[in-house]
């Protein structure tokens, strides 16, 4: 099953890139359609394009993006 996430980004001098899923209560923030994950993170994560101060240094934050993620069930 192929859905999309949203993939936390940031950049900085003392920490390097850093990249990862984000999670809520445990669990990958999963969504059917991109457009769906895109609204999620206008409306989460919408403030750090409006504040230069976190995308500066020391935080390095850059706006997290939607990404296609592939779930695969395994049996033991």
């Amino acid at each position: 099953m192929t859905l999309w996430s949203v993939q936390w980004r940031s950049r900085s001098k003392l920490s390097g890139a850093r990249r990862h899923l984000i999670y809520r209560e445990g669990l990958p923030v999963l969504f059917r359609t991109r457009s769906k994950a895109r609204a999620f993170i206008a409306k989460e994560y919408g403030y750090i394009a409006r504040r230069k101060g976190l995308r500066a240094e020391p935080h390095g934050w850059r706006m997290p993006r939607p990404v296609r993620v592939r779930i695969v069930e395994e049996k033991d």
